[in-house]
């Protein structure tokens, strides 16, 4: 999969600067040039407005958007970006002044999701989405995406269909819906799997480019059993992966375990793409531990933190065991780091590009995965010789021997897998 520029816009990106702001306006903007290039376009030109509160009918004044206006005739802008949420009013009135097309955040989010989606379960959740965010601003969208180009903000559904009825696209929204209803019903199934094998489950979440595929990869590169086909995509990039991959690591102790990866978080990221990919994003729910990887060389690590924190909250998961990973480390000076430990408990500080302290991630991992073990040797009678290797793949078997009546194997197996199989082991074995 190789991700390219498409049809590059010139593109001017807008602001505003409230005093009830939390989030600088500069880190801000810096992260929507980032949204935008991933779009396919270049910004040429920011504008930060500071207001004490949003213009109900342009976002911005008048008088700012006329000024918006020459800007854009002087630097032959085609794309307008706007740094938060626009409604149809707004979209509409900024449009007939500034007559451009005028993007907002929530949009250009949902176009980056629209290229990068690759199953049927992912291009459907952001179809699901662009469809709730433009049925109650379809006056406003209709200018732009009537207009000769398409690009940014336009892919995905077609404007034939949204220029459509809205009792069709309640419908078609209502399909989606159910087939995301069964898609959720085959997950289901597949974890039921999953779960019966007892193998702990990793999630991998984080702020968009913070390198999760990256050490996914890495991790499962440790395994001794490695399978190269196995390798995630990875890309320097904003929302470079959409789609949950899973995979097997192994950890020090030769257990097994599963380690998924999830879609990346953004600040701001739209409410109804949060709603669309809740059933992906469930499967940080059913993991054991979760590790939060955070690229050191962002320049606000609180913003990066927060924005996970929130969203693990909004999935009610947020008790769950976490590990914060700085990322990147060979980038930068850790020593000048700065950022709110109120919610880094357990923390390490890591290189994925570089494999430094992998190893000591593995551990930790290990450590706090809220799974006991016991060192047992059991006793596997020939006619059940299929448990013999699902021992041998997914621990640390430290021998095996061959007699009359089975297979003898020494190894450290979970709690679960002891009380599972316990008819099997040799109990005055048990170490």
């Amino acid at each position: 999969m190789v991700l390219e520029p498409i049809n590059e816009e010139r593109v001017l990106i807008v602001g505003v600067e409230l005093e009830t702001d939390f989030i600088d306006i500069k880190d801000s903007m810096d992260e929507l040039e980032e949204l935008v290039y991933a779009a396919g376009g270049k910004v040429l030109g920011r504008i930060i407005q500071k207001k004490k509160s949003i213009d109900p009918a342009y976002f911005i004044g008048r008088g700012k958007a006329i000024e918006i206006k020459n800007y854009c005739e002087e630097l032959n802008i085609n794309t307008v970006v706007f740094n938060d949420e626009l409604s149809g009013a707004q979209l509409r009135n900024l449009e007939d002044i500034i007559d451009k097309k005028i993007i907002d955040r929530t949009n250009l989010i949902l176009d980056i999701f629209a290229t990068r989606a690759t199953s049927k379960e992912g291009k459907l959740q952001v179809k699901l989405a662009q469809l709730k965010y433009r049925l109650p601003r379809l006056v406003g969208l209709r200018d732009y995406l009537s207009r000769e180009g398409g690009g940014i903000g336009t892919r995905g559904p077609g404007e034939q269909k949204l220029e459509t009825d809205r009792r069709h696209i309640v419908r078609e929204i209502k399909n989606i819906e159910n087939a995301l209803k069964e898609a959720k019903k085959n997950r289901d199934i597949k974890r039921k799997r999953r779960q019966k094998s007892s193998l702990p489950i990793v999630a991998l979440v984080g702020y968009t480019n913070a390198g999760k595929s990256t050490l996914l990869n890495r991790i499962i590169e440790m395994d001794v059993e490695y399978d190269e086909s196995k390798k995630v995509f990875e890309y320097d990039m904003f929302f470079a992966t959409l789609d949950t991959s899973l995979r097997r690591g192994r950890l020090p102790n030769g257990q097994s375990f599963l380690i998924t990866d999830t879609v990346g978080f953004v600040n701001k990221l739209p409410t109804h793409l949060i709603e669309a990919f809740k059933g992906t994003l469930e499967e940080i729910k059913y993991a054991d531990l979760i590790l939060h990887v955070v690229d050191v060389t962002n320049s606000n690590l609180d913003l990066q933190i927060q924005t996970t924190m929130d969203i693990l909250k909004e999935l009610d998961v947020i008790d769950k065991p976490i590990i914060t990973v700085f990322n990147k480390i060979d980038k930068t000076d850790i020593s000048n780091l700065v950022y709110d430990g109120k919610y880094v408990d357990k923390k390490i500080f890591i290189s994925s590009k570089e494999g430094t302290n992998l190893d000591k991630l593995l551990k930790m991992i290990q450590d706090n995965l809220p799974i006991e073990y016991k060192d047992v040797t059991l006793l596997i009678p020939y006619d059940a010789q299929n448990l013999v290797n699902y021992f041998l793949e997914n621990y640390k078997v430290s021998s095996v021997e061959y007699s009359a009546n089975g297979t003898k194997i020494r190894l450290n197996i979970s709690l679960t897998d002891y009380n599972r199989y316990s008819r099997y082991v040799i109990k005055d074995e048990i170490i």
